[in-house]
């Protein structure tokens, strides 16, 4: 399974009911009105749990957290290590 199905499932799973509707890869996350600044740490900790990998405090940012892609390049960045600089 690739990444983004990993990330896209547990979003539906943990914030959405298990309903998908409305959720595309590149639609913004916080749109949708489902995670809070809570719920991103919680995704965080699924990431780093599911994917083997640390997460720097600078990576937590709008920016790589806005939709499922930028939430899936952002864990191959990490796996790749070239996410150590700032986003």
């Amino acid at each position: 399974m690739t990444p983004q199905k990993l990330i896209t499932d547990y979003i539906v799973e943990v914030w959405m009911d298990g309903d998908a509707g409305g959720l595309e890869p590149d639609t913004p996350i916080d749109e949708l009105n489902i995670i809070d600044s809570a719920g991103v740490f919680d995704l965080v900790h699924y990431l780093q749990q599911e994917f083997r990998i640390t997460i720097p405090l600078r990576q937590i940012s709008l920016a790589n957290f806005r939709s499922v892609n930028a939430i899936s390049d952002l864990v191959g960045r990490l796996q790749t290590g070239e996410g150590t600089a700032s986003a």
